[in-house]
């Protein structure tokens, strides 16, 4: 990759307009982005994350036109998930292992690079990839893989601070309490307990908010097939995984500022809930989980709640929005029973102190994967005549979720956007087949909202998963190891794009696509909405019926999200181009700009 030198002077002049110095200009420019659909500032596109943009320049009468503006080649070559950040002609992105560019967001060409120096010692849970950085007051922030938070200064790249957000990486593994002669215990495992940070962090009121992930033990066994997604994961009961938390730190100098523990020390059990609003079964035993609380009261030290995705925020209330992972062991209920709160949960949290305001579980005692991992989304919502303030959650579980964002309560549970079979039921010695399972449903793909026309738009996955008990002898006179494992099987899988109505709850249209859909959506006022492939299209589809109207191609999956922003007058479309290692995606090393050209 060519280097590009600059002296320091050069440098701050460039970037000069770029840097916000203050919390309130940070505010400003966030409104003022959104209101001339300039910049792309925020991972969300804004602080209610609805990834929605009023420009109109590429539309429907001319996306035809789109053509490739520019390319970039960073030569990380590893799983792309990052969303660019766009601020005064600038691109802000993260490389996979945590490394990050700036970017001339006109041309492409790289102003600076920071190289990230990962602890070797540290054991990665969810491999290299990294969903975006944070940029404000004058600093871009990023998580790292090994579990540090780092502020650069925006002009330079060079680093501000660094610090750990957890004191080590609780490596425990339970292959080894498997008998030799079950065939898990020598296949190779690709991820396990290992703290990291996934999700881009947020910033907002002088504090940059991130998440902890890697605490729902489960070992990630290698799939053989490389166009398969995932291998199988299994989860061994026992002392394995640790609380999950979102914290916020000072931006000047990363003191933490709070922390909101996703495993409460007290009331982990919770009230043992039986079915879902609507009265769909658990398929609990609740007498003996009531049975079992005396014979594990430390629970909660291992509780899980991974924070995989970034927090929505409404500033009129000082409110922040997350979800939470799976509860430790995973698929693995023995040594966890009740409800392991806050695992599997939407969550409000204060601002300004990290207090609770209030949380909605979704699965409780969690069995399948179903985390939270899509971002949650704002949106005010038109509701028997009236605007309710409320926030939406595209489930792994197949159900668009809207709640009213002030007290929590369950306003609608859309029509199901994915098949739906077996839900709820568990692992069997013969193996149970389940859809959605645990890579959804909605996986960690952003939503995007056209809150005026009341739509959300989806991406999401259909793979059918088998869900297998198993059991070792014990050893040493202990009691037989039993554990539940999920892989794909070898039914037909493929990906889903649903426009829903958020009023009716019903799905207007939905496109099949051949491979599962991971990456993320964009939807703007021109009438279009576009997502990515694992094969390297990038499309366009007409938000009215569905219809594909362009399809750009990339050498490389397109599974990270698309964004939009507008420099001198003209409409660009960008992607980080990089497939996906854990579904069989090409990986690479591109990112993607389009604009209209007249030829």
């Amino acid at each position: 990759m060519r280097k590009y030198v600059f002296t320091h002077v050069l440098i701050s002049a460039l970037f000069l307009l770029a840097i916000g110095c203050s919390t309130s200009q940070q505010k400003t420019s966030l409104d003022k982005a959104e209101a001339k659909q300039a910049d792309w500032p925020s991972y969300g596109m804004n602080l209610k994350s609805q990834r929605y943009s009023g420009a109109t320049q590429i539309n429907t009468s001319n996306v035809e036109k789109l053509a490739e503006a520019w390319r970039y080649q960073s030569g990380i070559t590893a799983t792309f998930q990052a969303t660019p950040i766009v601020q005064n002609g600038v691109m802000y992105l993260s490389l996979p292992f945590n490394h990050v560019v700036a970017l001339n967001a006109k041309t492409g060409q790289e102003l600076w690079r920071y190289t990230h120096d990962r602890r070797k010692d540290w054991q990665m849970c969810c491999g290299p990839a990294n969903r975006g950085v944070a940029v404000s007051n004058g600093k871009v922030f990023i998580g790292t893989v090994d579990a540090r938070l780092i502020a650069l200064d925006a002009s330079t790249g060079v680093k501000e601070w660094d610090i750990d957000v957890v004191e080590n990486a609780i490596v425990t593994e339970g292959q080894d309490a498997l008998d030799k002669n079950d065939p898990n215990s020598l296949r190779k495992v690709t991820g396990g307990t290992g703290i990291g940070i996934a999700m881009a962090p947020v910033v907002y009121n002088g504090k940059v908010i991130v998440g902890i992930t890697g605490v729902g033990y489960g070992l990630h066994i290698d799939n053989p097939r490389e166009d398969a997604p995932l291998g199988a994961v299994i989860g061994v009961a026992g002392l394995f995984g640790r609380p999950g938390f979102l914290a916020a730190y000072d931006v000047n100098n990363g003191k933490r500022v709070w922390q909101f523990d996703t495993i409460p020390a007290q009331g982990w059990e919770g009230v043992f809930a039986e079915k879902t609003e609507d009265g769909a079964s658990f398929n609990r035993d609740i007498a003996q989980e009531k049975a079992d609380v005396a014979k594990y009261p430390d629970a909660s030290r291992f509780g899980g709640g991974s924070a995989w995705s970034t927090p929505a925020i409404d500033a009129t209330t000082s409110t922040l929005y997350f979800g939470t992972g799976n509860p430790s062991p995973q698929m693995n209920d023995i040594s966890r029973p009740g409800d392991n709160l806050y695992t599997v949960s939407l969550i409000a949290l204060d601002t300004e102190t990290g207090k609770l305001k209030w949380h909605y579980q979704q699965v409780p005692h969690d069995l399948w994967g179903y985390d939270l991992a899509s971002p949650p989304v704002l949106f005010d919502y038109q509701i028997n005549g009236k605007k309710v303030p409320a926030v939406g959650q595209a489930s792994k579980t197949g159900w668009f979720y809207i709640h009213d964002r002030i007290s929590g309560k369950l306003l609608k549970k859309t029509d199901a956007f994915v098949p739906q079979h077996n839900l709820f039921k568990k692992a069997t010695f013969e193996g149970t087949v389940v859809y959605p399972g645990i890579l959804g449903g909605a996986n960690w793909s952003p939503v995007s909202v056209d809150e005026a026309r009341q739509r959300v738009f989806v991406a999401a996955i259909h793979a059918p998963i088998k869900y297998t008990l198993h059991e070792n002898p014990g050893k040493d006179g202990k009691p037989p190891i039993r554990y539940a494992a999920s892989e794909p099987t070898n039914d037909p899988r493929w990906g889903l794009l649903s426009a829903i109505d958020l009023v009716t709850g019903k799905v207007l249209w939905q496109v099949k696509t051949a491979q599962p859909l991971i990456g993320g959506v964009l939807a703007t006022a021109g009438n279009l909405v576009f997502t990515g492939e694992g094969n390297g299209n990038l499309n366009a589809y007409n938000t009215d019926t569905g219809a594909l109207v362009w399809q750009g191609k990339s050498a490389f999956g397109v599974n990270a999200p698309p964004i939009t922003y507008t420099i001198d007058g003209t409409q660009y479309i960008a992607v980080s181009s990089g497939g996906s290692s854990i579904f069989g995606y090409k990986q690479g090393d591109a990112v993607l700009a389009y604009k209209i050209h007249s030829n």
